[in-house]
């Protein structure tokens, strides 16, 4: 695996899991019994803990890309159309 490779599967993997994350938690006012501020959405959520999903997303992404990287190193997966395959 290139090095644009690894970086482009690490940055996929990552904002599917930043995605995932990004409900997990969240209290909007409407949860907490109190009213939304004026300006704001009542599904806005309160306290988004946006650098925990941050580093959550980052951690679970490369936890997984090592999983791809060993996969791909076994030779078990690969990214490589097999042309000469004859069935």
């Amino acid at each position: 695996m290139g090095i644009v490779t690894g970086i482009v599967i690490y940055v996929v993997l990552w904002w599917v899991v930043f995605f995932t994350m990004l409900p997990l938690g969240v209290k909007t006012p409407g949860d907490t019994g109190q009213p939304a501020e004026p300006g704001h959405a009542d599904s806005a959520p309160q306290r988004p803990y946006m650098w925990r999903k941050v580093l959550g997303a980052s951690l679970i992404a490369a936890v997984l890309w090592g999983g791809y990287y060993w996969l791909q190193g076994s030779g078990l997966i690969t990214l490589r159309p097999d042309f000469h395959r004859t069935d």
